[in-house]
């Protein structure tokens, strides 16, 4: 298992992924919200924010696609499906709202087949199509197995005039069958309630103090439960003795074969049952323990500010599920990260140690970290080359020495000129990668200037200094563009230009690059190519590779996912 599948995700679960192979599913597909996002990398002081791309757009349209896989879903299989999506559709019309779903609907099928009988999905969306995927989602799942509607509160503060700020996501909660994998999740008390219900054990610690209700049910009996015990008669209080199965939980003891009043004694003896001279009923009493709290709700909801208000911690309330602060480490610059506490709640919830954790639409993909971190297998898959990027960068620091494999890249020279061919930007995403660039610019934001990628370095302790990357895909390299490069280099004022090509250096183009002359380190003096000429086969094969100098700790190109420091046993990921 452990994989990162490049390229559509209903392809990919379609050709790749086994039916009822995977245990968990989070998704958090584009919310059709008609938003851009871009990828904010890194940016050094002194440099403009340039390094800015298209990573994907938030955009669904009725087109030819849309109509092919309605087609699909009419004829499914699934009758409940492909009567609620006709329904839909006449309600709706051919808009980008029934283009989303439709592509949904058939992801969702597919997720369906691969999810383990005692697998659960959770799909992260907001309120502008959360009802519709809920009636999507009950003709896929059965409307039987829908578990929750989670409200994650998504930011500190939106300011809109017109409504109430809209601050929160939704997260659905489905299962496959009624026997699904629960762990009970549960939360600490907060501190005021703590201090109203339970009452100081004398060691620094608080203990349980209920009075003997707690002990009985409703209603006369006959036998030893409606019969006097230490003095305490519930039949005159129209009770009985009934100790709930939940009390042999918390004590740890098993009351099998006992009769009531055996159990009564056993917690009197055990000191779980306090009897004070003129009380109306016995006190039921046992100290807090770690784990112990009420059932996780499904508010999801950090409290800012309240911090040493949970009892236990000195957290605030749902801090581990907290949005991502403007200047948090684990932000990576993707504008729609969530962040790593709310996949661990998840993780930890609805799966074991070593089950397979799937996100089919991964982005910087905080659910694989997660799942790594909580030693459970994942199955990503993502549409960009600069996702994947992002994702090998980020594993690689979190976990360093990690060992993986990325499924749909090119793997060898052919493969490396058949994405040329199929895609110039992704081509462009790919080779970048390859030398540990920042993708510049995307295909709708204008003509680039010759410039593809960037490289951020520091050899002086001082400013950051640039190198600039361009990237040749096609068969028809020249000396012209070489020269084009060193233009391109001055201009930018950078240190180094890379030329990145698919087809073959000629020696004329290597004779060229030379005479652009050497770029001297300040601080070590050595001298390196002004414009370094470096092959896409040379670059796969490992024979060839970028020359500067860089002294900072793990480079300013890419911000830097904080390394991982508990996990026991490091295995390949993918």
């Amino acid at each position: 298992m452990n994989k990162l599948y490049f390229g559509d995700n209903l392809d990919i679960l379609r050709e790749h992924i086994n039916d009822e192979s995977v245990d968990l599913i989070y998704l958090d597909p584009p919310f059709n919200s008609n938003a851009n996002y871009n990828v904010l990398f890194k940016t050094p002081k002194g440099h403009e924010s340039a390094a800015q791309i298209e990573a994907f757009e938030d955009t669904w349209h009725w087109n030819e696609q849309a109509e092919r896989e309605f087609g699909e879903l009419v004829r499914c299989g699934n009758t409940d499906v492909s009567e609620m999506m006709q329904a839909l559709r006449r309600f709706l019309g051919e808009n980008d709202m029934m283009a989303y779903l439709t592509m949904m609907a058939n992801r969702l099928l597919e997720l369906h087949r691969v999810l383990k009988p005692t697998g659960s999905l959770y799909l992260h969306c907001d309120p502008t199509a959360s009802h519709y995927l809920k009636i999507v989602l009950d003709g896929v799942f059965g409307k039987e197995f829908f578990k929750s509607e989670i409200i994650w509160r998504r930011t500190g503060s939106h300011n809109k005039a017109t409504r109430w700020a809209p601050t929160h996501d939704t997260i659905l909660f489905y299962t496959k069958s009624s026997e699904y994998n629960w762990k009970h999740p549960k939360q600490p008390y907060v501190l005021g309630h703590v201090t109203e219900n339970f009452v100081p054990d004398g060691n620094g610690g608080f203990r349980t103090n209920y009075y003997g209700n707690v002990l009985t049910g409703s209603g006369i009996r006959n036998g030893e439960s409606g019969k006097i015990w230490q003095g305490f008669d519930p039949t005159a209080k129209n009770r009985h003795w009934a100790i709930p199965g939940a009390i042999w939980d918390e004590v740890g003891i098993d009351p099998s074969e006992m009769t009531q009043h055996e159990k009564l004694d056993l917690l009197y003896e055990k000191g779980f049952v306090k009897i004070e001279a003129g009380a109306a009923w016995p006190i039921y009493e046992r100290a807090i323990r770690e784990n112990d709290g009420p059932a996780t709700s499904d508010i999801w909801s950090f409290q800012p500010y309240t911090d040493n208000t949970v009892f236990g911690t000195n957290a605030g309330i749902d801090a581990d599920v907290s949005w991502i602060k403007p200047k948090s480490q684990e932000r990576l610059g993707y504008a729609t990260q969530k962040p790593l506490g709310l996949l661990e709640r998840i993780i930890n919830a609805s799966s074991n140690e070593g089950d397979v954790v799937l996100d089919p639409f991964c982005g910087c993909d905080t659910a694989v970290h997660a799942a790594q971190k909580l030693k459970r297998q994942s199955l990503g898959i993502d549409i960009t080359h600069l996702a994947v990027s992002l994702i090998e960068k980020r594993m690689k620091d979190a976990f360093p020495g990690i060992v993986f494999e990325v499924e749909g890249t090119p793997k060898d020279l052919e493969g490396a000129q058949n994405l040329a061919l199929r895609d110039k930007y992704q081509f462009q995403w790919w080779a970048c990668s390859l030398v540990g660039a920042q993708p510049y610019q995307g295909k709708k934001k204008g003509a680039d200037g010759g410039i593809d990628g960037l490289i951020y370095f520091n050899d002086d302790g001082k400013m950051p200094k640039k190198i600039v990357v361009s990237v040749k895909g096609g068969d028809n390299a020249s000396v012209a563009m070489v020269r084009d490069l060193a233009h391109v280099v001055e201009r930018e004022k950078a240190e180094i230009g890379l030329f990145v090509t698919l087809a073959d250096a000629t020696r004329p183009m290597r004779e060229e690059a030379v005479k652009t002359g050497y770029y001297e380190s300040p601080i070590t003096g050595a001298a390196f190519p002004k414009v370094q000429i470096l092959t896409i086969a040379g670059l796969m094969e490992g024979n060839e590779h970028a020359q500067y100098p860089d002294l900072s700790a793990g480079g300013v190109t890419f911000k830097k996912a904080k390394r991982e420091e508990k996990v026991t046993e490091q295995k390949g990921l993918f």
